[in-house]
């Protein structure tokens, strides 16, 4: 596999093959765990940068930069 400069990252062809190997629920559910990991570390690092903002400050946030600021 021949690298593209306009890729970040490029998969590993061992990872390929793991994830290939799964089903597509349980893909599903490695990428649902992800995105809660995900919005567990954005929602302590904004609490932890912004103390004086509520919860719901915190949480629009956190849907904010998920979005890509659609939110």
């Amino acid at each position: 596999m021949g690298l593209d400069p306009k890729k970040i990252e490029v998969p590993d062809a061992l990872m390929v093959d793991v994830l290939r190997r799964k089903s597509p629920s349980e893909r599903l559910r490695i990428g649902f765990d992800m995105w809660v990991s995900v919005r567990n570390m954005l929602l302590t690092h904004i609490r932890h940068s912004h103390p004086d903002w509520t919860q719901t400050e915190v949480k629009h946030e956190v849907a904010r930069r998920m979005s890509h600021g659609a939110v």
